[in-house]
């Protein structure tokens, strides 16, 4: 059996709980009625079977009640299959792990806040293939193009300072790296997610502007840092931070301007960043959207058979019973009466 919204069965055991809390104050009251008029004597002074209904209305409700909330957590066992097609795009996410991303004028750090951001952005994107390239002096593919996103998303929780073991910020080789690990064959549109502080110390982008257009492929930037910037701490205290070859406190800022012109050249999009908004809806509404996405290969998808109609009017057919359990006792003693 599977489920699903399994979340919701963390709500079962505060009704088992409830219910126990309620038997044990019942049991409480009549501890407290039997030293002043004992069980045989109420007996013979009610309706025959009080008790018992009593007890049965009980056990009806909780039942009722419990069986309604595990039929919202959608209980589902077996299973059949279909033809799904699939379209999308190729998004490669490229994110800057270099020393500067360490920064916390994004609290709790630049490189932090762009992980949350890519987590928002991979509930919008489903059907897309999307891939990870960390970079720093040098772009290294975490994970190629693909539709697993649990896999791409492991990928981008495990990034930090310092995965990419060459130093510095080194824009056009991660950019080239990026070129080669889309499918040429792929006819969906292709674009490659920026995510950086804009701060590149090595390289020439000159001659990758020239190859992106070439190849069709859109750059949307996304600004990671304030224009004010901030120093680098080195360690979780913030008592150590990063120092130049002249021992001197580095301070790092946002660079708007090369993340701005790469956008502007390949046709693609240029977001900043804030600490409250990473930009994610404007990435999709004014980015994604429009763009083509290929048809993709059918494949076959399993579907779970949804089970929660059983538990639902068993849910129902208890409370039903409970409401109309009443209505003998006062029937049998109005006989009595008579």
């Amino acid at each position: 059996m599977s489920f699903g919204t399994p979340a919701l069965l963390w709500a079962l055991p505060l009704l088992i709980l409830l219910g126990a809390i309620d038997l044990w104050m019942r049991h409480q009251r009549t501890k407290k009625l039997n030293r002043f008029l004992p069980e045989a004597l109420r007996e013979r002074m009610g309706a025959p079977g009080k008790k018992n209904q009593r007890n049965l209305r009980s056990v009806l409700f909780y039942a009722g009640i419990f069986l309604i909330g595990f039929s919202l957590s959608r209980p589902q066992w077996g299973f059949s299959w279909r033809e799904a097609q699939r379209e999308g795009l190729d998004l490669l996410v490229m994110v800057d792990t270099s020393n500067s991303m360490r920064a916390d004028d994004f609290k709790p750090t630049r490189l932090q806040r762009a992980q949350w951001g890519i987590e928002d952005l991979i509930e919008e994107v489903q059907g897309d293939r999307i891939g990870l390239i960390a970079f720093a002096g040098e772009g290294v593919l975490q994970c190629p193009l693909t539709l697993d996103y649990g896999a791409f998303m492991m990928n981008v929780q495990d990034l930090f300072p310092g995965i990419v073991p060459v130093g510095g910020t080194n824009l056009q080789a991660a950019l080239n790296k990026a070129l080669d690990s889309f499918d040429a064959e792929s006819e969906a549109d292709k674009v490659i997610l920026l995510i950086t502080d804009g701060e590149s110390h090595q390289g020439n982008l000159t001659p990758v502007f020239k190859k992106l257009k070439e190849e069709n492929i859109r750059v949307f930037s996304v600004g990671v840092g304030t224009p004010e910037g901030s120093l680098i701490p080195m360690d979780a205290s913030a008592t150590s931070f990063l120092k130049n070859r002249q021992q001197e406190v580095v301070k790092s800022n946002l660079n708007e301007k090369v993340l701005q012109q790469l956008a502007s050249e390949t046709d693609g999009l240029y977001v900043k960043a804030n600490p409250r908004d990473f930009g994610v809806a404007e990435i999709i509404t004014e980015g994604l959207k429009p763009l083509k996405r290929a048809q993709l290969e059918s494949e076959r998808v399993k579907e779970m058979e949804e089970r929660f109609q059983l538990f639902l009017l068993l849910g129902l057919g208890c409370l039903l019973l409970e409401a109309l359990t009443p209505l003998p006792a006062l029937w049998l003693t109005g006989r009595q009466q008579a």
